[in-house]
């Protein structure tokens, strides 16, 4: 760690380094001459995770400046969490048994690798390939832009879009209306699906499959009839060149509960004109509430006394958008493509602000809010985002320590908790299949279970959330309530002992007696790895419609 001082004379530099909780995990003095100087710590550590750098001078005070979107008084970084001993090396039989995508770093490759991400956005809207005239695009190898070519992140192939040329407002357009010309259209798509499967071919030889994303949060004033004329559109003219094309949508805001802005109403609305003919699989976005913050947990409405808001919590909404994919096509893939916590709503940008607390909560709620939608059966979630960027604050799973309002490109970056939090669970969770939800939890308990696709590793993933100590206004996030829970980890009259890993993964060691662990659960979750997965599966509900990766 260095650090810069510019003493007016002889002080004290007094520093210290917590953890995402505010716990002091190394602290110290040392002393520094007056005037410009940079002053190197080496240090070690035995703990992955985030990590906050607090200094001041004894005798001229002074603090950390507040840097981009990072506030004052601390600078930020990250340990990846080694969880090698406890979570065994997965044999994929495909690439795409991954389970990890991510929006905000599509350029960044480092990024995306220390977080450990699968998967990306890439674009082949109508509207990007061919802005100014149909057929100005043929596909080629060499237009697949570079951060594929080398096979590690594989694609998500975005084709929401339409270019004011093809468009029946006569200008740009996205999910409001179908295009003028479907021939054409279908056409299009036929040149994108060639244009995939030669890249797949190419770069991706194990992926069993190419995904594709129709319709991006879809705001339709066009006839129901053209909506789902424009999807057998597409359909059609991928399948006719595309023999691997998993075709998903129609990707609205929500998971379910409600018409208009939700994944599940939409495809209710339309599966009687036939939807359910031109889709593979659903993709939704994870938003649970709209403005969805720290104070409103994906849990806030499961203890609700009225059943009509009970139906908008996380999990009941997944359950719903499953429920009503197994009746228009059973066992149907299910990914969601966005699902990101921003601060609380009156918290901006500043040298205050963002507080710890603030930060510990956007973690824990992030992590919960995907361990849910992987649990209640989605295959594939994703992250959002990579850097906080403008209007809108907070989504950013990392500071971006140059712009006050952020930057969606940004790379010059200081981690959160919540970017931490997403490197161990990628870690723990990644190379599984879901269970499913544990039968018999107490109120306010939460725990998804997941097998390893190879062997008989089974990582528990466990929280408990109490409205109480979580205010539904912006205050204070208990840190430090907790809840007992028995895991059932074996087979009655066993003895021994699992690994539990913290929300940054951390590992301990925790024994068992008559096959059952005593946990402490708090609001951040924890990954028990047992090795028994009969005795699991024995106590799970497993997805509706969910058949594994």
């Amino acid at each position: 760690m260095q650090f810069v001082t510019n003493a007016p004379s002889s002080d004290t530099v007094t520093w210290s380094v917590q953890d995402a909780l505010g716990n002091i995990k190394g602290s110290g003095t040392f002393p520094v001459a007056s005037g410009a100087q940079t002053n190197t710590l080496s240090c070690k550590s035995s703990l992955g995770g985030y990590f906050a750098v607090t200094a001041t001078l004894a005798n001229a005070g002074g603090t950390l400046p507040e840097a981009g979107t990072r506030p004052s008084g601390i600078s930020t970084f990250g340990i990846i969490p080694n969880v090698s001993s406890a979570i065994p090396a997965v044999t994929y039989a495909h690439q795409d048994q991954h389970r990890f995508g991510m929006q905000g770093f599509n350029s960044n490759a480092a990024a995306l690798a220390d977080l450990n991400i699968s998967q990306t956005i890439d674009d082949r809207e109508l509207s990007t390939m061919e802005p100014n005239g149909p057929n100005t695009w043929t596909p080629s190898l060499s237009s697949l832009n570079s951060q594929y070519t080398s096979g590690k992140v594989m694609r998500l192939v975005r084709l929401d879009g339409i270019p004011g040329w093809a468009s029946p407002t006569g200008a740009y357009q996205d999910d409001t209306n179908a295009p003028t010309n479907l021939s054409y259209y279908q056409s299009y798509m036929a040149r994108v699906g060639t244009d995939t499967e030669a890249d797949r071919k190419a770069y991706f030889p194990t992926q069993s499959k190419n995904y594709y994303q129709v319709t991006w949060e879809p705001q339709w004033v066009d006839s129901q009839a053209n909506f789902v004329a424009m999807y057998a559109a597409v359909y059609a003219g991928l399948h006719s060149t595309d023999p691997n094309a998993v075709v998903m949508g129609p990707t609205n805001p929500f998971p379910a509960n409600c018409q208009t802005q939700c994944s599940s109403g939409y495809l209710q609305t339309y599966a009687a004109l036939g939807l359910g003919n031109y889709i593979d699989g659903v993709t939704t976005h994870g938003y649970y509430n709209a403005g969805t913050y720290p104070a409103h947990p994906p849990e806030l409405y499961d203890t609700d006394p009225n059943p009509a808001n009970v139906a908008n919590a996380l999990d009941k909404q997944m359950q719903q958008l499953r429920s009503e994919m197994q009746t228009i096509k059973p066992n149907m893939k299910l990914w969601s493509t966005e699902l990101g916590i921003s601060y609380d709503s009156n918290v901006n940008y500043g040298p205050n602000s963002p507080s710890a607390n603030q930060l510990y909560a956007q973690a824990a709620v992030a992590a919960r809010a995907n361990l849910i939608v992987l649990g209640e059966g989605a295959q594939v979630t994703y992250f959002f985002y990579g850097p906080d960027y403008p209007g809108e604050v907070g989504y950013g799973s990392f500071f971006d320590i140059v712009d006050a309002q952020g930057n969606y490109g940004a790379t010059n970056l200081s981690p959160k908790p919540e970017a931490m939090a997403f490197a161990a669970m990628t870690r723990i969770v990644d190379g599984t299949q879901t269970l499913g939800r544990l039968n018999g939890l107490p109120s306010m308990v939460y725990g998804y279970a997941f097998q390893q696709l190879s062997g008989n590793t089974v990582i528990t993933a466990l929280w408990t959330h109490n409205n109480a100590q979580w205010p539904t206004s912006a205050g204070s996030y208990s840190q430090t309530y907790s809840t007992n829970y028995s895991l059932t980890v074996d087979a009655s009259g066993a003895s021994g002992n699992v690994t539990v890993l913290d929300m940054m993964g951390n590992a301990s060691t925790v024994p068992y007696t008559n096959g059952v662990v005593n946990l402490t659960l708090t609001e951040a979750p924890i990954y028990v790895v047992s090795s028994n997965p009969s005795v699991i599966k024995a106590n799970v509900t497993v997805p509706v419609g969910y058949t594994g990766q």
